[in-house]
Parts: structure tokens; C-alpha cells; sequence
């Protein structure tokens, strides 16, 4: 039977590869005008992107227009977003509540560089979704990380942090480590080395961050037992690749071992966040940090982060210990979006009807699975669903590199000709906004029943 098993996911791979082909050449006849719009921007720009997350081969996609659940290129291909900003886009694109908020703003000003009341209406908010009590607000997910670990140093006074392998927390040194080692230099899987994901990353920077495996409690406490650990920053629920969720237990168990320790806890919910359900991954997994870092989601689409925690941790702030700056902090515009998406967009009632629609696709996407007997399965987190080429759930960074990337690339290149737009990367997972129809959920479900039939066939 493994012999069977083994040939049959030779054969879906080979056949997987032969899509690809074809669907490249067909991608690279639709969108000529995003060939040589990259062609242009690689002359004044690395990669021709701002971000290098945004680049892969042949070229990008390059957008012109966005509204509610989808976006258009400079070919004229429109289509249905299911990446929405690596999941900044909960409220959608162009949400007529968030518009006309920041429409409002615009009119009385977009940056004062001294306090306005719409900073207490979106931090009280946080406070009431997160239960935590104090919060600052930054310009995005790296800031917000950063902030939480330099305040969980300020109050223990300890140098070192733990990091789980796999998992991205930003691009500040202190997080950009083993975000995806090769498998050839991460050690063993019980004792994982601290690898660099860039140039740049200093010798002292790396020797104050430990890697830990996702999901290995025990392997937490050995890395805290010195009781010279700052933080624990790690996502409730990963989303560097696809969606890993925690296994009964384990985040309890963390929250123990850190409190035993001394260490704080920060939960990285930039990417879950309120996508989440309303009180985000917090809520959601029933246990409470010392810190949370939040992004995209709460923003509408406009560049907002925030760091919240406890009286104790907050603190550090209000005495002074710790410095936290920025010139754009808490700008009215940025707020004005936040408010509306806090209060008025992503409700409730919203988001739990957003959620079950997710849960429909989810569904129609696990019947076609089941009924191809494909090795593969769907996995939820609130808003947010992936289907992930493996035959069992995976529980860390390990198991997500043992996964089939050339049926997951198969998949994605199909998908983008045909109308579905997936993050570029292999490691990401998709979103249902708030804006998004049922027709438009549906489609997803319909596409990939379409490549499941021709890779079977």
C-alpha cells in the first residue's frame, strides 16, 4: 500500500508539473502589459517591486484598480482577491464605511504630530476586543513587534529571545531568523539552529535569539530554564506556512512555562488579528498574553499597527524606561479607517456571517479532496482557510517543508488564469473579506474543483 501511495503522488506531481507549464505560457500571454510594466520598474527599482515579497518568476501581476473583493491589471484581467493584502483587507477593498470615514479626515487634516481624541476611540476598542488595558499605535506589523519586544526587555532586563522556527514576525534583525531555513543548515529538529534569513543580521543580534520548534512545549521550557529569555514572541495560530494551528494544550502550556519563567508573552497577531473572530486569535484560543502585536486587518487597507498589554508591561512607557517614537504614530487618517473597521465594518455579526461563508468553501474544497482521495486537506482559522498538500495536518515548520510545492504551484498558477488571485507564496493562506459575495467565495471552490478534475484525469 505505501509503495501504491508513493507511486500515485509521483504521478499527481508529474502531472502537476505538466499544468504548469502550460499554464505559465498562458499567464505570460495575458499579462503583457504586467511583463513590461516590470520590465520598466526593474530599471529604478531592486526586483522592480517595493517589497520583496511582491516578486516572483515570471513577473508580477501589476494592478491598476481594486474594489471590494477584486482587482484589475493593466491588461484588463480582473480578478476575484483572495490574497486582500496578505490579509490587510478584512474590511475589503474600498469599503464605502472606511471611505467615507477617511473622506471625513481628509477634510480636517492628515497629520497633526500631537495627539487627537480619534487615538483613545480606536485604542479603548483594542482594550475591549483584546482585554488588555494600554496601547500604542505604530505604522505597521514590524513596528509593532519590534516595540513589544523592546518593552518585554525594558521590564525583565534580560537581552535574549525565543522565536519559533518557520515563523515571521517582520523584518527587524531581532525576528528575521530561521524564517525558513534550509532544512540542509537548521540542525536537528529537537535542537534547531538560529539561521539568519538576510545579509545584515550581526553575529551578536543572532546569538540572542533561540529557535524552538512549534507545538514542543518541553522544548520551550529547556529554552527558558536559564531564566535569561526577554519574550516569547510566537503566532498563536501560524500563518508563515499556511495555517499550522496548536495542538489541545500547547498554548495553555505556554502561557504556564513562560509565567514559571519570568518571560513574557507576546502574541504576533499581525496576520490573524481580527480575522480572527472579534476578540482575534486571542479570543479565539482562550489564552492571554502579556503582549499583543496587531497590523494589517485593523487598519482598512491603510498602514496601522499597534502593540497593546498589560498594565505592567505598558508601564515601562509611561516611565520612560522604554522609548517609543514615530512621527506618523496614531495619525488621524490611519485612525479614522481603524474606527470605522473597529466599529462599524467588522461587527459581530459581520464577521462570524464571514466566517461561516469561509467555512462553505472550506467545505466544498474538502468534498472535492475527498472525493479525488487526494493527499491533501483544508484547515480554517476564522476568516482565513488554506488547502495544504499533505495527507495529515501539519504541526511544524518541519512538517510544512515535507508538503508537495509543486502541486501547491500547479494549483496557483491554474488558479490565477481562471480569476483567482492567491498570495505569491506557497506558504500563505487566503481570506474572505467581509465584501466578498458568496458567488465570489464560491469561485475559489469551483477553480479548484476544475484543477482537481484535470490533475486526476
Amino acid at each position: 500500500m505505501r509503495a501504491m501511495e508513493s507511486i500515485d503522488t509521483r504521478q499527481l506531481a508529474g502531472r502537476a508539473r505538466q499544468i504548469t507549464q502550460r499554464e505559465l505560457g498562458e499567464y505570460i500571454k495575458r499579462t503583457a502589459g504586467s511583463m513590461k510594466a516590470t520590465e520598466r520598474a526593474r530599471k529604478v527599482m531592486p526586483m522592480g517591486v517595493p517589497s520583496s515579497f511582491q516578486a516572483y518568476d515570471p513577473h508580477p501581476i501589476v494592478v491598476r484598480k481594486a474594489h471590494a473583493s477584486w482587482m484589475e491589471d493593466v491588461d484588463g484581467n480582473r480578478y476575484i482577491d483572495f490574497d486582500m493584502g496578505f490579509g490587510a483587507l478584512f474590511s475589503g477593498h474600498c469599503n464605502p464605511i472606511v471611505r467615507r470615514a477617511v473622506d471625513r479626515q481628509l477634510d480636517d487634516g492628515t497629520l497633526f504630530v500631537t495627539p487627537c481624541e480619534l487615538n483613545s476611540d480606536v485604542a479603548e476598542m483594542l482594550a475591549a476586543r483584546y482585554n488588555l488595558p494600554m496601547w500604542r499605535f505604530t505604522n505597521s506589523g514590524t513596528e509593532a513587534t519590534m516595540d513589544a519586544i523592546r518593552v518585554a526587555r525594558g521590564l525583565t532586563g534580560r537581552d535574549k529571545i525565543v522565536k519559533v522556527e518557520g515563523g515571521y514576525h517582520g523584518h527587524h534583525d531581532e525576528v528575521m531568523i530561521s524564517m525558513k531555513p534550509p532544512l540542509s543548515e537548521a540542525g536537528p529538529v529537537d535542537d534547531p539552529r538560529s539561521i539568519p534569513s538576510t545579509a545584515g543580521i550581526t553575529r551578536a543580534v543572532l546569538g540572542d535569539t533561540k529557535v524552538i520548534p512549534y507545538n514542543r512545549p518541553e522544548l520551550l521550557e529547556k529554552a527558558l530554564a536559564g531564566r535569561d529569555v526577554a519574550c516569547f514572541i510566537v503566532e498563536p495560530v501560524m500563518e508563515n506556512i499556511g495555517i499550522c494551528l496548536p495542538q489541545p494544550g500547547y498554548l495553555q502550556a505556554v502561557r504556564e512555562i513562560t509565567r514559571k519563567y519570568g518571560t513574557m508573552l507576546i502574541f504576533d497577531e499581525v496576520k490573524t488579528g481580527i480575522t480572527a473572530g472579534w476578540g482575534g486569535a486571542t479570543g479565539a484560543v482562550g489564552v492571554q498574553p502579556d503582549l499583543v502585536a496587531l497590523a494589517k486587518s485593523i487598519g482598512g487597507g491603510l498602514p496601522l499597527g499597534a502593540f497593546g498589554g498589560s498594565q505592567e508591561c505598558m508601564d515601562q512607557i509611561t516611565t520612560g524606561k522604554v522609548l517609543h517614537l514615530g512621527t506618523y504614530n496614531g495619525n488621524p487618517l490611519c485612525m479614522a479607517a481603524a474606527k470605522a473597521v473597529l466599529s462599524e465594518v467588522c461587527t459581530p455579526e459581520v464577521t462570524q456571517s464571514t466566517i461561516a461563508l469561509n467555512r462553505r468553501v472550506l467545505d466544498a474544497c474538502q468534498k472535492t479532496i475527498d472525493d479525488a482521495d487526494l493527499p491533501a486537506h483544508t484547515v480554517q482559522f476564522g476568516a482565513k482557510g488554506c488547502v495544504t498538500w499533505a495527507p495529515t495536518p501539519i504541526q511544524n515548520y518541519r512538517d510544512y517543508k515535507a508538503t508537495d510545492f509543486d502541486l501547491a504551484f500547479a494549483q496557483w498558477m491554474h488558479g490565477i488564469n481562471r480569476g483567482v488571485l492567491l498570495p505569491p507564496g506557497l506558504d500563505e493562506q487566503w481570506l474572505i473579506s467581509v465584501m466578498h459575495s458568496e458567488s465570489d467565495a464560491m469561485h475559489y471552490s469551483d477553480v479548484f474543483a476544475e484543477f482537481v478534475a484535470e490533475l486526476v484525469s
